[in-house]
């Protein structure tokens, strides 16, 4: 059974960072493409960083430069580094997994950060 579980949401005043953890179980983390996402209150949810197997990332141009999607493997977590945040970042963040055709979400941590 597939579970994602992510932690690190909260409180952030506008210009500081914050670290968001997606703890996966059920699969190998290290081999799958897993994604970042988050959806703002009346909005849809939206691409936020992706990282495949292979280790490549992708970034949406809104946070290309100020986040950064890592791995790490010993504790199979994918993590999202978010530095300079801003409040139009607030929202409730989604780790997302796609294995083996199947796509897999966490319960989202909401994050919200303080003008």
């Amino acid at each position: 059974q597939v579970q994602l579980v992510e932690s690190g949401g909260g409180l952030v005043q506008s210009g500081g960072s914050l670290r968001l953890s997606c703890a996966a179980s059920g699969i190998i983390c290290s081999t799958t493409d897993m994604s970042w996402y988050r959806q703002a209150p009346g909005k849809q949810r939206e691409f936020v960083a992706s990282i495949t197997g292979g280790g490549t990332t992708d970034y949406a141009v809104s946070v290309k430069g100020r986040f950064t999607i890592f791995r790490d493997n010993s504790k199979s977590t994918v993590d999202l580094q978010m530095n300079t945040l801003y409040p139009y970042d607030t929202a409730v963040y989604y780790c997302m997994a796609y294995y083996f055709l199947n796509i897999y979400w966490g319960q989202g941590p909401q994050l919200t950060v303080s003008s």
